[in-house]
């Protein structure tokens, strides 16, 4: 069985997106925020959005690695 190659070409792309869908997951909840009355769900809905600037931070770290990367070929 032969294993694929690590193919790391489309990385960037893919952070990108992920990036991008959080941040609009992070809006979405904002609005809920603010339209909802229901103490839990705010709280849940604030938390949620914690976590996902904590990811933001990680995958926007993980961007800027994976740049450098393709910009030196890959190379170590």
């Amino acid at each position: 069985m032969k294993h694929n190659p690590d193919d790391r070409r489309d990385n960037v792309d893919k952070i990108q997106f992920n990036i991008n869908h959080t941040i609009r997951n992070m809006e979405l909840a904002e609005e809920m925020i603010a339209k909802t009355d229901n103490e839990q769900t705010r709280r849940e809905l604030k938390e949620k959005n914690k976590r996902r600037r904590q990811a933001l931070n990680g995958m926007r770290a993980e961007i800027r690695d994976e740049a450098l990367a393709k910009k030196n070929n890959y190379q170590e």
